[in-house]
């Protein structure tokens, strides 16, 4: 049989015999160095490991380490490994389910009587480091689906059985490592020499394929590196990331809580997490206005026929409540604003010189969220969506769509982001809308992000099922990205709801509508706040701008007076004139995050006047409070960006 041939994406061809392997190939291809840097190879949009075979003339991208690619195969390879040594140590009563690599580790899920300790995982540990020293080969097999359901039967492995049973194919492939096989597409690692450094992190419950209803299984969590460095960088990562947990610093600065009575996913906000919001707000409120947005108010229900004409019974509705009956009529909670603001624009005859019409709104909403998919603020059941509604013509579309990124990334440095990543997701597989509305519409945000020269990304497939969109990641402090600002183009809600406007031709056209969130939602913006400052907010949103602190109680009656002038002057300001020790006030106000402390003792009292301490330990000379006063306008002045 003559040879094929195998060539490298950058150019260099071998004739080799059918059937050699990927490894086989790249060895005639790649120098020494390259080949200790290569994993796996891409064929087209394949990935392949080391031993897939090659029957016709192939183009080979290698897989080096460093690699986004390389990593998600070390870290399935690894949950490999541990499930291996898991059923190692506590035998086959513990059954399997997945195990898939994930955005920076990866994790295997099993089904045991006992809860895994801590204890366990050194154990688990240790053999996982006994059986990479040995460096056991990850082969692969394709095998009929009928004998892999008997092999796997036979195991009593019932979340396999069940897996390819679903997959209604004539053959599966499987892994096999050590002792330990595995219903896997791969690809893996050519042998488990290559896993340098690894550590498992925690262990949760996870319902099996995510279902409410079926079995809780322990899905055990962790991360795997080529480099021992890159492993203990990142493990120090995750506990700065630990202290900044919003979750422990909402209780711990008093800003927010969540009660069982009340419900899971529900957020109440205490006073200082209320002052926060609300600063919050204002903020987006005033600089909504100054970009020539007007403020709209909308109900929390509606009637469900509102949802029908939509599309979001159809497209959304595992997402929605159950509807309630009105007056024998099914209303339902709102998931979204849209419709609402619809409605305004149909309430009376537009014409084409009042376009664009940009409304906004801090919209409450509701979704339901699996109980296990609740975190904190970043995931809730009720939340307020910074919302707006833009509908133009279409010569408006790309100018518009320039106008929402201009505001969206002034606001998000005005909060202190100025690193994000820009996505453009283009249509997904269930859609409503011509092909022709679908590519005008993604054309314009394409266009609109190319005038402004801002790098993106296409994600396709992504788009919502009415409209392509940008999305945009902001990185905070940690470099960890959140999905918080999206543009959406929509020409399907239009036609739903027969909204029209008077053109200059004096006869009837349809707008063009434009979805827009700068922050997602307050929850979450709010919780990714605070981990991106630590709980340490800039002045001009910190929820309490100073504290007094007295000296002794003969500065009572002063401290009183301090507190109630730079209340008036419209400060947000604490006092803590208790009879304890100056340096335990200042540490509880130092945990407090507290920007400045005002200390008085006998001499700022004589000379009313405030020695000025920062929250990280710096003291300014003593200031008259007008003097002080001057000091916070200008700092919030200029932290506001203006």
């Amino acid at each position: 049989m003559a040879d094929i041939t195998v060539t490298l994406s950058g150019g260099e061809s071998v004739a080799v015999p059918p059937g050699t392997t990927v490894q086989g190939a790249l060895t005639s291809l790649l120098s020494n160095k390259q080949r200790k840097l290569t994993v796996a190879a891409k064929i087209g949009d394949v990935i392949a490991d080391f031993t897939r075979p090659l029957h016709e003339d192939t183009v080979l991208v290698p897989i080096q380490i460093g690699s986004d690619e390389a990593h998600d195969i070390l870290r399935h390879s690894t949950a490999h490994i541990m499930a291996l040594a898991v059923r190692d140590i506590f035998g086959k009563d513990v059954k399997v389910a997945i195990g898939p690599a994930i955005e920076n580790g990866f994790y295997y899920d099993f089904m045991r009587s006992e809860p895994f300790s801590p204890e366990d995982f050194e154990q688990i540990e240790q053999r996982m480091e006994e059986l990479v020293r040995q460096a056991l080969p990850f082969q692969r097999t394709e095998i009929a689906s009928s004998d892999a359901l008997k092999l796997f039967a036979a195991e009593e492995e019932k979340y396999k059985v069940e897996l390819i049973e679903d997959l209604h194919t004539d053959a599966v492939s499987l892994y096999h490592v050590g002792e330990f096989t595995d219903l896997c597409r791969g690809p893996h690692l050519p042998n488990t020499s290559f896993i340098k450094a690894f550590k498992l992190l925690r262990v949760a419950g996870a319902y099996w394929r995510g279902d409410e209803k079926r079995d809780v299984l322990q899905r055990i969590y962790g991360t795997a590196f080529y480099d021992k460095k890159d492993l203990k960088k990142y493990l120090n990562a995750l506990e700065e990331a630990k202290k900044r947990d919003h979750r422990r610093l909402g209780k711990e600065l008093e800003l927010f809580t969540i009660r069982d009575e009340i419900g899971p996913g529900l957020i109440l906000w205490q006073p200082k997490g209320a002052q926060l919001r609300r600063l919050i707000e204002d903020f987006w409120k005033d600089e909504h206005y100054r970009h020539d947005y007007e403020l709209l108010y909308t109900p929390h229900i509606a009637r469900q026929d509102l949802w029908k004409t939509s599309g979001h019974l159809d497209f959304y509705s595992e997402n929605m409540y159950a509807p309630m009956y009105i007056d024998e009529v099914e209303y339902q909670l709102k998931p979204m604003n849209c419709p609402f603001h619809i409605g305004v624009y149909n309430s009376q005859k537009r014409s084409y010189r009042e376009l664009p019409v940009r409304w906004c709104e801090l919209g409450t909403v509701y979704r339901y969220e699996r109980a296990g998919a609740l975190h904190g603020l970043l995931r809730v059941r009720g939340f307020t969506q910074d919302d707006a509604h833009i509908f133009c013509r279409p010569d408006q579309l790309e100018e518009e769509i320039i106008h929402i990124l201009d505001l969206t990334l002034h606001i998000l440095k005005s909060f202190g982001f100025s690193e994000y990543d820009i996505y453009l997701s283009t249509r997904p597989e269930k859609f409503v809308g011509s092909d022709e509305n679908w590519e005008k519409a993604t054309q314009a945000l394409k266009l609109a992000l190319e005038k402004k020269d801002l790098a993106f990304m296409v994600d396709p497939g992504e788009g919502v099922f009415y409209g392509p969109k940008i999305d945009i990641k902001i990185k905070d402090q940690l470099g960890r990205s959140w999905q918080c600002s999206t543009i959406q183009v929509d020409f399907n809600l239009p036609e739903r709801f027969q909204m029209q406007y008077t053109g200059t031709d004096n006869t009837d056209h349809q707008p063009i509508m434009i979805h827009r969130a700068l922050m997602g939602s307050l929850e979450r913006f709010i919780g990714v706040l605070i981990e991106h400052y630590a709980g340490a907010f800039p002045l001009w949103f910190a929820p309490v701008q100073a504290r007094i602190l007295n000296i002794t109680d003969d500065q009572l009656e002063y401290g009183e007076e301090v507190y109630k002038e730079l209340r008036s002057a419209g400060l947000r300001i604490e006092k803590d004139l208790r009879n304890e020790k100056l340096t335990y006030k200042i540490r509880e106000a130092q945990v407090a995050k507290i920007p400045y402390m005002l200390i008085i003792g006998e001499k700022e009292k004589t000379d009313r006047t405030v020695t000025v301490r920062q929250r990280d330990g710096e003291n300014l000379p003593p200031m008259t409070i007008e003097e002080f006063v001057a000091k916070i306008a200008q700092e919030v002045k200029t932290g506001r960006g203006y």
